[in-house]
């Protein structure tokens, strides 16, 4: 392991020394590539033990999706959980009180959704430091992020805890690149793109694929992709996770310093001990979760508006509706009436392809 962290240390300091131009471009992404292989054998090591999340980092999912709580030690993650989910967790002013996941379910506009609190990482945690591989193996598990800061010191750490994450395979708030190659047998590396690549040349994209081991395939650029978007492709191990900065503490802050604190995208300014913000915390949640609630409606009978079918996803279909019910359920499918924002007349019958939207109302029509 120990190994691994020098090589690491040694191409990270050859990269810092090799000037950014045209002629070392290829150089830079050979050795790009070959970091990336490196974080990969750190994430999942070979050999017999060690290589799970560890004893009271595995926690069963429930609920439609899962939001983990990560952040610096004693930023009052076990604070927010505790109000939101009323799941008790050991509270303390010292550092590394959470020793391990402390798992909570909240239920909002009718959906039951999971929420872990994960113990506190520190710098270094994805070479191992602190127990910090066995938290982010947790936090590629979630569907969402809550990145705890404390607002007193919010950038710094926000900095070093998405460069922790990034080192372990997590895309914070991006998405995929459109990237796409497919191995064949011999021909070479044949390169198409629809857009300029301003940041890659083709001698760049030959050294990387062949650091892979790929020397016949066909790749295909549909943006102005970098070198490390290629690498993220081509290792395909890569998760894109939605993450919102809670930034805790407001209570300690002037009205002038939380105008500015406003401006940091995808952040929400809280406070956990006073219960301030948390509507805003929470609409953000289900924003960025993408859950969309749909109602049924047995025939002849008014809606269910108290229990709604929760799915994620911003193209939930009425297929995806129908197995969220019971699988057997689209065996009898005929087709389904709607009312609501996806259709243009209410009811409209529609097929099991129909794109559904928030708080839509169906009637399933069996043969």
């Amino acid at each position: 392991m120990s190994s691994i962290i020098d090589k690491i240390k040694d191409i990270e300091n050859e990269m810092a020394k090799t000037q950014k131009n045209k002629a070392t471009a290829y150089h830079l992404g050979t050795l790009k590539a070959k970091l990336a292989k490196l974080r990969r054998e750190l994430i999942t090591p070979t050999g017999g033990g060690g290589g799970g999340p560890g004893v009271g980092f595995d926690v069963a999912k429930t609920g439609v999706a899962r939001v983990g709580f990560v952040g610096f030690p004693s930023v009052g993650k076990s604070t927010l959980m505790s109000k939101l989910t009323g799941t008790h967790s050991v509270v303390g002013a010292y550092e590394f009180t959470t020793l391990t996941t402390v798992p909570g379910v909240i239920h909002y506009k009718g959906a039951k959704i999971q929420m872990l609190d994960l113990p506190g990482i520190i710098e270094g945690a994805k070479d191992g430091k602190g127990r910090g591989r066995q938290v982010i193996a947790v936090a590629r598990t979630c569907s969402l992020i809550f990145i705890v800061l404390d607002v007193l010191k919010p950038l710094g750490h926000k900095k070093i805890i998405e460069r922790e994450l990034e080192g372990f395979g997590i895309r914070l708030n991006k998405k995929p690149p459109a990237i796409t190659f497919r191995k064949k047998e011999k021909g070479g590396i044949n390169i198409s793109s629809t857009e300029r690549l301003s940041n890659l040349s083709h001698d760049t994209i030959k050294a990387i694929m062949s650091e892979y081991k790929i020397h016949n395939a066909d790749i295909s650029f549909r943006c102005d992709a970098t070198e490390d978007e290629l690498i993220d492709v081509l290792e395909g191990n890569r998760l894109y996770i939605p993450a919102v900065y809670v930034l805790n503490k407001i209570d300690q802050i002037s009205v002038q310093e939380l105008d500015i604190i406003y401006k940091i995208p995808h952040s929400v300014p809280v406070s956990s001990h006073h219960g301030w913000n948390f509507d805003d915390l929470l609409e953000m949640m289900w924003n960025y979760l993408s859950l969309v609630r749909i109602y049924t409606k047995p025939k002849g009978q008014l809606p269910d508006y108290t229990a709604p079918v929760v799915l994620r996803g911003q193209k939930s279909s009425i297929e995806d509706f129908c197995n969220a019910i019971h699988r057997g359920l689209l065996r009898d499918f005929k087709n389904a009436l709607v009312w609501g924002s996806s259709v243009k007349h209410n009811p409209q019958k529609v097929g099991r392809d129909h794109v559904l939207m928030d708080e839509d109302v169906v009637q399933i029509l069996k043969k």
